[in-house]
């Protein structure tokens, strides 16, 4: 189920009640933009255990009634990644995906085509080259919210910091600001660094750079 602040991926829903944990930043851009586009890369921590691990960055629209989203998953005991909508309205099929390893990278690209009706994406294994590719008619969605998320349930935060590094959101518009405020940390609940920010705007499009961007440990 989705709420107005918090979003559980579409790998979560379970037969028994489980304890969650969340932890995440969250960028919002100036009122009346929305986001059009999120890459980055994904290093690839330690998995302790096979456990409900979900790690991911994501974009939430305006109207909260979902969440697209480039999930790590750690249930099986070696961690998959892939891309998908949570949850319903509309109902999507989860993408494609690949099976990743401790210290490697995952490129992710999230992008609106330029119908706006469909988005894409694109992850890559970098050291093997694998790649999946797959497209969710989300073009009616405003998203407003992008993320870098730690969702947990019924384990800790146990393997390390969670590394994004050559991060690009882009959002229409002309106001740059919101890449240069802090973004939301949600209850305070991360420690967090952020490295290399650097923003621009041009022919109605807004670019922010961060070089890196590590959720660290609890706070």
């Amino acid at each position: 189920m989705l709420l107005t602040t918090l979003f559980i991926s579409l790998l979560a829903f379970a037969s028994h009640a489980s304890a969650v944990s969340w932890y995440f930043l969250r960028y919002y851009p100036a009122s009346g933009e929305q986001f059009t586009s999120f890459s980055g890369e994904m290093t690839i921590p330690p998995l302790p255990q096979a456990a409900t691990y979900y790690l991911w960055p994501g974009l939430q629209p305006t109207d909260n009634s979902g969440v697209y989203q480039n999930v790590l998953d750690g249930r099986s005991g070696t961690w998959w990644i892939g891309s998908g909508w949570c949850c319903s309205n509309p109902s999507l099929p989860w993408g494609s995906g690949f099976n990743t390893y401790a210290g490697e990278k995952v490129t992710f690209e999230n992008k609106l085509d330029s119908s706006g009706s469909t988005w894409t994406s694109t992850l890559t294994r970098e050291s093997t080259g694998e790649t999946v590719t797959d497209s969710f008619a989300l073009g009616s969605k405003s998203f407003n919210q992008a993320l870098f998320a730690i969702e947990l349930y019924d384990v800790s935060w146990d393997f390390g910091p969670l590394a994004f590094s050559n991060v690009v959101i882009t959002s229409t518009g002309t106001d740059s600001s919101w890449c240069n405020t802090s973004p939301e940390n949600y209850n305070s609940a991360t420690t967090y660094s952020i490295t290399g920010l650097s923003a621009s705007a041009t022919g109605g499009t807004v670019t922010c750079n961060l070089d890196s961007v590590i959720l660290e440990k609890p706070a």
